[in-house]
């Protein structure tokens, strides 16, 4: 050992270090390359939908029509805009979190001991860990003193493994697994709780264990979501139909005008009224905003899409430690002898005092590990003002844990005693035998333990010593002549408010799954504390392993609790749920669940415990890595979709009566046109902030996570919503196109008719915007009940734009249209409420709440 003491004290060169760091890279997790401007901005424009909008938007600028052009590409500019700024907010959270998470590292190199960047450690470097460092690379462990490293992120136990150190002559060696005590390996990521040691880096970035798990991430392709897909088609047929549709109005106005030229624009003109450029507008802000009112709630989107999805989401997979737990340790019970005390509120009675007060003295006097930890705080709360606490001792001597003997114990000075006083810990069976307990007393202990791991305890037990200080320590901890003072039973408390959001998923008819590398007698007390449903028992990581497929597709249906469960087997699970047609979240914070997390339908990571691994698999970061704010999201998503199939349905009814005037009068050839390219782009004006402002700021329905998932295959627009908003188009139609007949047959100017026509469509337009934010209140009751600062200011600057357009004279030529009498204003008016004056009584009589179903129950819309 002493040619490698003498290595270690030297290490690597500056020189030699700066070679390796060239030639191997540095020290972290391979990430995507960052995309400049242009990038990002084609990575938006090349979403179909977008794609089409922008197309339009060149063609106008081709025929000389500017004014829609300009009109077309802004909103190409706007969502690009939105998108790019979303992306930049979210990866500059990430970026932070990274940063601060990012552990720095003590070396030795050129025999001088300093602190540099974990991201420049090399191969060989040697490391100085102590409590509380994150281990910055894979290495083994060389020299060592109490060491212990809780490895949870890597193996989702959330017990600290102790660890050992290496012989001389096994430094080169294969590292081992993740797990299992005694070892010496330790692995990047993970975190000293317990002692200090030296550590020889055999692994760096891509190299190490968690590096392995991230670069194993790229084999699993995201998958577009169930909406994009459908909105996908829907364009696809809406382009289509629209194209078929201007090549009909370029033949009938060749057959009915003679004109080539004049057919061949006013199809152009047909085709962009049909064209669905708001669908692109209204379904990247709904989500990018969408995306922006979650961050406010502590939830980054790093794949805006997801959002509906999540409110589809049918099963959320969690890891018990850190997601619903906290990841730490309390102590809930002490038993001594045949009493047993539950720590609250209530003082310690006397005869549970000692041990308490040998509990502490067992812990460090600073102490970074969870359990040490809790009696320290077990110490301060009880007792305090008691003769039980003793600030003035000196700690004399420390044995550690071993292989043979899982318990330690601390010798103490004390300054009015004439002997040490000796205070031990550990695993109930090494205090046992430290103790010398018989038969009928370690048959009871054994009875108390069972009871006590059966509630989700882990247990130690306590002993005490007493030795005169005129003799020699003893050279191990068997040399005491211990008495057993009792148990002490720890738990990993659950986080506030994870019962109620398991509670509020399941009303909505989301199951919860805990998936844990834990054992299955504390993740079933876990489920029984958080409300999970454990009726059907738990399956282990070593059953899973055994069972095939199709078995295992049948019972991930009722078991909700798996324990045990290694890596691999949390990825089988999820591809099993999804194989079932669950629409499946998974949260997560270790590298293990990293995995997991990309192949689920939406992967939600823990930001502030969580690794670099898990936030760049997952589509969602919970920055406060509070599990209620999974039921907010779900709430969310919800919200989001509801609004936007109101949005769409809008859209659908608005352009029925578009597209009618634009035909209708194309086949009489006396009959002037009503909607020529800047009608149709003052439309826009109205149409696209509607869909996409008003819509998207409609507060959500207060019973809305009283219903059941969206089917995961299950349109947005099914039959009975699209017929409705196709008969609100034609309502509406029927209305515009009596007015025009009649402006037509009483020999009013062309000019004149238009004008008349085009108020009433913009008037049409804006009762369709009302009756539309809900399909099951009232114009009246929507008023009063639902708040929407946006509305006002669109239904204002509407009227105004369109008093201001139909008065000012020069307007008036720019748009091609003529003067309006009071009567003719009245007329629009009363036209264009008469549109959906019907609709109105189809809500007031209840058959509304009918129109849009969930697979069990019905939808409450706002």
């Amino acid at each position: 050992m002493d040619a490698t003491a003498d290595l270690a004290l030297v290490g690597l060169t500056t020189k030699e270090a700066a070679r390796r760091l060239a030639t191997e890279g540095p020290n972290e997790l391979p990430t995507e390359k960052p995309r400049n401007l242009l990038q990002q901005a084609w990575q938006v424009l090349r979403q179909p939908m977008l794609m089409l909008l922008a197309v339009a938007g060149t063609v106008n600028f081709l025929l000389a029509e500017p004014l829609d052009g300009i009109v077309l590409i802004s909103f190409v500019v706007v969502v690009i805009g939105i998108s790019i700024y979303q992306e930049h907010k979210t990866e500059g959270a990430l970026a932070a979190l990274r940063d601060l998470s990012a552990p720095r590292a003590l070396v030795i190199r050129d025999g001088v001991q300093m602190r540099i960047a974990g991201r420049d450690l090399v191969r060989g470097d040697w490391v100085v860990l102590a409590e509380g460092d994150r281990v910055p690379a894979d290495g083994v462990l060389v020299e060592s003193v109490n060491f212990a490293v809780d490895e949870s992120a890597l193996t989702g136990e959330s017990v600290p493994v102790r660890k050992a150190s290496i012989d001389a002559g096994s430094l080169s060696a294969a590292m081992g697994p993740p797990g299992g005590d005694a070892t010496p390996w330790v692995y990047s990521g993970t975190l000293v709780v317990k002692g200090r040691g030296l550590t020889l880096v055999k692994g760096t970035g891509a190299s190490t264990e968690l590096g392995r798990i991230g670069t194993a991430l790229s084999t699993i392709e995201v998958e577009r979501t169930p909406l994009q897909r459908e909105i996908d088609r829907l364009v696809r047929f809406i382009a289509v139909l629209g194209l078929a549709a201007a090549a009909l109005v370029v033949l009938v106005y060749r057959l009915t005008r003679g004109a080539w030229l004049e057919g061949l624009l006013a199809g152009i003109a047909t085709a962009m009224a049909m064209v669905p450029e708001e669908f692109p507008v209204v379904l990247t802000v709904f989500l990018a905003l969408g995306a922006w009112r979650m961050s406010q709630k502590h939830v980054l989107t790093r794949r805006s899409a997801v959002i509906e999805t999540l409110g589809s989401a049918t099963v959320i997979c969690v890891d018990k430690t850190g997601t619903l737990t906290m990841n730490s340790m309390t102590v809930a019970d002490l038993i001594v002898g045949e009493e047993v005390f539950t720590l609250d509120a209530q003082p310690l009675p006397e005869a549970f005092h000692t041990i308490a007060e040998f509990s502490v003295l067992a812990s460090p006097i600073d102490p970074f590990d969870p359990m040490d930890k809790a009696f320290t705080v077990l110490g301060e709360r009880y007792l305090q003002q008691t003769e039980h606490l003793h600030a003035d001792w000196e700690l004399v001597r420390e044995y550690a844990l071993s292989e043979n003997m899982l318990a330690l114990s601390h010798v103490w000075r004390s300054p009015t005693n004439s002997h040490y006083v000796v205070a031990a810990k550990g695993a109930p069976e090494a205090i046992a035998a430290l103790c010398h307990l018989g038969p009928e007393e370690l048959a009871s202990l054994t009875a108390q333990v069972e009871r006590a791991t059966a509630s989700g305890q882990r247990v130690l037990a306590v002993a005490r010593a007493l030795v005169d200080q005129d003799e020699d320590l003893p050279t191990e901890q068997q040399g005491f002549d211990f008495e057993y003072l009792g148990l002490a039973g720890l738990l990993d408390p659950v986080r506030p408010g994870v019962a109620h959001a398991v509670a509020e998923c399941a009303s909505a008819g989301v199951r919860t799954v805990m998936i844990t590398g834990d054992y299955p007698g504390t993740a079933m007390a876990i489920a029984r504390e958080v409300g999970l449903d454990h009726g059907a028992g738990y399956i282990t990581g070593p059953e899973l392993q055994v069972i095939d497929d199709d078995e295992l597709a049948s019972r991930v249906r009722s078991v909700s609790v798996f324990a045990r469960m290694v890596p691999g087997q949390k990825l089988r699970l999820i591809r099993a749920l999804k194989a079932n047609g669950e629409v499946v979240g998974m949260t997560g914070d270790g590298v293990n669940d990293a995995p997991a997390l990309r192949a689920a339908d939406i992967g939600m990571a823990m930001g502030a415990r969580g690794t670099d691994v898990a936030r760049e698999a997952a589509a969602l970061v919970i920055t406060d890595d509070d599990f209620a704010s999974i039921a907010a999201g779900v709430r969310q998503g919800r919200g989001i979709f509801d609004n936007l199939r109101k949005a769409m349905s809008y859209i659908i009814a608005v352009h029925v009566p578009i597209v009618g005037m634009s035909l209708v009068p194309i086949f009489v050839g006396d009959w002037p046109l009503v909607l020529l390219p800047a009608q149709i782009a003052f439309l826009e004006l109205i149409i696209d902030p509607a869909c996409s402002v008003v819509f998207e700021a409609e507060e959500f329905d207060p019973a809305i996570m009283d219903q059941q998932p969206r089917g995961l295959e299950e349109p947005m627009f099914r039959r009975r919503v699209l017929i409705l908003a196709v008969l609100q188009g034609l309502s509406m139609l029927a209305a515009v196109l009596a007015v025009f007949l009649w402006t037509v047959l009483t020999g009013r100017p062309d000019t004149v008719v238009r004008s008349i026509t085009f108020a009433t469509l913009v008037i049409g337009n804006l009762a369709l915007i009302l009756v539309n934010r809900s399909w099951r209140l009232s114009i009246w009751r929507t008023f009063r009940e639902r708040r929407n600062g946006t509305l006002k200011w669109i239904l204002t600057a509407t009227l105004l734009l369109l008093i201001v357009v139909l008065s000012v004279p020069w307007l008036r030529e720019a748009f091609n249209l003529g003067p309006v009498r009071a009567v003719d204003w009245l007329l629009a008016l009363l036209a264009g409420v008469a549109g959906v004056v019907w609709f109105e009584i189809y809500k007031i009589t209840g058959r509304a709440r009918k129109t849009v179903r969930t697979p069990n129950r019905r939808f409450q819309d706002p």
